[in-house]
């Protein structure tokens, strides 16, 4: 890959890139002075020596990013703590892909065997044995995957030894059915390994060494020992040898849990709101991901092509639930493929699954996990605008790096290959802005340190900014954090942002404490402080948006309610607003629009709603917009052609995860489904824009590469 120069003599080139990388799995990464985690609360607190945070790389002229133009091949890739995180917080999304005729690796790094007892209610409790129960939840994963490929849940599947890095081996399933196939991979690291020691020690503590167990029957003769760098090169190896262009992570960064009567600890790690291995494992895994894109690089001369989804776990027993009937009985039924029960006959002497996990067990648990399915980082990507030519431009996050399409031709529907704009590592989470004068203004959250074994785990929000209209960028620029404390900057939520006509450019995010925070571009390009703006606990996926009068505006899902800040005259200050008293949101991303009278429309699923509402001066149903997930919302000109006539137009997914959209919100609107069943990752974006492009709806495939799709209204719609 050629360095390529700007006008101004800026330029990213490889090594720029590797560098920065680089400099987040080094063995002595920058360390913060003085800051102690809360105890116990997530692997990866800070000690060591004063620093700030890490220097993004310099975009330059947007050099090409891969050479792989047209290339649709695709995979997805799944990096779990235990057996069934996968089927309880990465669906319905795994299953949607797998459907859609996407291969799937699943990794699960530990063993699973938890206290070795394999329990169904209503029966004798059995005698431990963690080779048995490990097994059991190996063949329970086995009928899983079977019965969403479409198959018989006893299907019988190949078993065979991996060898990976360091000299580990690990037991690796595959199964297929047509254009369907699975592989399933087991570290197989116990739990509690030798000493007591667990998975955040591996993180966290120079010199830790765990060992795996062998599950009872695996064709993994001996066990292996694990090191920090082992587990990396191990994950990193993966990536390496299957190439995946979709990675399913856990979450890296837990919210922050209080523990009392109300909110009992229950599974969760002290502090946070999930389980003590889920987060080391997304660490790890994130590590890893920066590993594999520098030798990836050096080795290629390019940067792998792959977008990343990190999914919250015990999260979900603490918010809303999100998924509708129909959507949470396809995750439902996976679950109880999992769980089993001792009478199956399975051919696994030692167990037919995860026992307790069987039946309707997982739907009455009072946590709820099943639920819900909730992102780390709830953006719609690529977040599409246009040029000053009429192309539409949208951005997006591949190889952890920030990356830019531009349309071929005004109109075409196809895009150009990416080019890459440096950055990373980057969460998959990017705001696009164009400002008064033209330019664009991306936002993104960046992992500035990520080392472990007690060095610095550092998040910062960062900001790229145009020379000019259409020209190349500036250097990125770290805005930092709202929090003072590195291990409240890591709860730091997505950002989203509005700029306004006077020249302002206002960046939101959700703050550790759960509420909102602000930081304001002048009109003469200078970043004022942090401001906290206060408010209820709020979910992350914020919405911002300017009204008729060019006010902003910033709606987030609550507990209770939906909560609002808005500025009181143009150009004044964003401050939180009376409550709202709008019904509970499910705690999906909220979609609002400058409905046609000019007032300001919200739509949202409440709690396990199949259909979203439109809440303004009045609230309305919609009644046939069934699905789930982030609706996108905009007022665009009616189907009918009536003479300025206008109409909200809405975008989300439907019940099987396909794109849909729907003009109108009347009871004979219908939804129009998108040609080709697309599938997105994450929440797609939508434009309308009625000078040049008129209405796009853009997302992104499982093979990471973004789609344009023009719907064309009908009479019906």
């Amino acid at each position: 890959m050629n360095s390529r120069w700007t006008s101004r003599g800026t330029r990213t080139t490889r090594r720029q890139t590797l560098a920065a990388l680089a400099a987040l799995t080094a063995g002595g990464a920058v360390g913060v002075a003085g800051v102690t985690g809360i105890a116990g609360c997530g692997a990866g607190h800070s000690r060591g020596a004063a620093a700030g945070p890490a220097r993004a790389s310099e975009p330059g002229a947007a050099e090409p990013f891969t050479s792989t133009v047209g290339d649709k091949r695709a995979l997805l890739l799944q990096i779990m703590a235990h057996p069934d995180d996968d089927l309880y917080f990465m669906n319905p999304d795994a299953e949607h892909v797998l459907r859609s005729g996407v291969p799937v690796v699943s990794v699960y790094v530990t063993a699973g065997e938890a206290r070795g007892i394999n329990h169904q209610a209503g029966t004798p409790i059995p005698d431990a044995d963690k080779a048995a129960y490990s097994a059991s939840r190996h063949q329970g994963l086995r009928q899983a995957y079977a019965q969403m490929m479409g198959l018989n849940q006893f299907a019988p599947w190949q078993r065979s030894v991996l060898r990976l890095p360091g000299g580990v081996t690990a037991e690796t399933n595959t199964l297929a059915n047509g254009a369907r196939g699975a592989r399933l991979i087991f570290l197989n690291i116990a739990m509690l390994s030798d000493g007591g020691v667990r998975i955040p020690a591996l993180w966290d503590t120079p010199g830790t060494v765990m060992r795996t167990l062998l599950a009872t029957g695996s064709p993994v003769a001996h066990p292996s020992s694990y090191g920090h760098r082992t587990l990396v090169d191990v994950l990193a190896g993966i990536m390496d040898r299957y190439r995946p262009t979709l990675i399913h992570t856990l979450d890296p960064d837990p919210d922050f849990q209080v523990h009392d009567v109300l909110h009992p600890k229950d599974n969760d790690q002290p502090g946070c709101s999930d389980h003590r291995d889920h987060t080391p494992v997304a660490l790890f895994t994130w590590k890893a991901i920066a590993q594999w894109v520098t030798a990836s690089t050096q080795r290629d001369e390019r940067a792998p092509r792959f977008t990343t989804t990190a999914f919250r776990g015990y999260y979900n027993q603490r918010w809303p639930h999100n998924l509708p009937p129909a959507v949470l009985a396809q995750k439902a039924r996976a679950i109880k493929s999992y769980g089993g029960a001792p009478d199956w006959d399975c051919g696994n002497a030692a167990g037919c699954g995860d026992y307790s996990q069987g039946g309707v067990r997982p739907l009455r648990n009072r946590k709820g996990w099943i639920r819900s399915t909730h992102y780390r980082y709830p953006a719609s990507l690529p977040a599409p605008t246009t040029d000053a030519q009429g192309r539409l431009v949208a951005y997006g996050v591949l190889g952890a790096q920030a990356v830019r399409w531009r349309e071929t031709a005004a109109g075409s529907g196809r895009f150009g290959a990416p080019q890459g704009l440096g950055g990373g590592p980057l969460a998959p989470a990017l705001a696009a802005v164009r400002d008064s004068a033209g330019r664009q203004v991306l936002f993104a959250l960046r992992f500035a340190a990520l080392a472990g074994q007690g060095a610095a785990d550092l998040r910062e929000i960062v900001v790229l900014e145009q020379r000019r209209p259409d020209g190349p960028f500036r250097p990125w620029t770290g805005l930092g954090t709202p929090e003072s404390d590195p291990e409240h900057g890591r709860r730091v939520g997505c950002p989203a942002a509005v700029a306004t006509p006077d020249g302002r450019v206002h960046l939101f995010v959700r703050t550790a404490d759960k509420s909102l925070a602000t930081r304001v571009r002048d009109a003469s390009g200078h970043w004022g402080p942090w401001q906290r703006l206060g408010g209820a606990e709020i979910q992350d996926g914020l919405t911002a948006l300017l009204d008729a009068d060019g006010q902003v505006h910033v709606l987030a899902p609550g507990r209770d309610t939906v909560h609002h800040w808005a500025q009181e005259w143009a150009g004044g200050p964003v401050a939180l607003r009376p409550p709202s008293g709008l019904p509970r949101p499910g705690g999906d991303p909220l979609g609002a629009a400058v409905a046609p009278d000019g007032t300001l429309a919200l739509i949202y699923r409440t709690p396990t709603a199949t259909v979203p509402a439109v809440h303004g001066d009045t609230s309305l149903t919609v009644r046939h917009f069934e699905g789930y997930g982030a609706i996108a919302a905009h007022t665009v000109a009616e189907p009918s052609g009536r003479h300025e006539a206008k109409t909200l137009l809405l975008a989300g997914r439907d019940l099987g995860g396909e794109v849909q959209v729907q003009y109108g919100t009347g009871p004979d609107a219908k939804p129009l489904r998108s040609p080709g069943h697309l599938t997105p990752v994450g929440a797609p974006a939508l434009l309308a824009d009625d000078g040049h492009q008129g209405v796009c709806v853009v997302g992104l495939s499982a093979d990471a590469t973004p789609w344009i799709w023009r719907p064309r209204p009908t009479k019906r719609a």
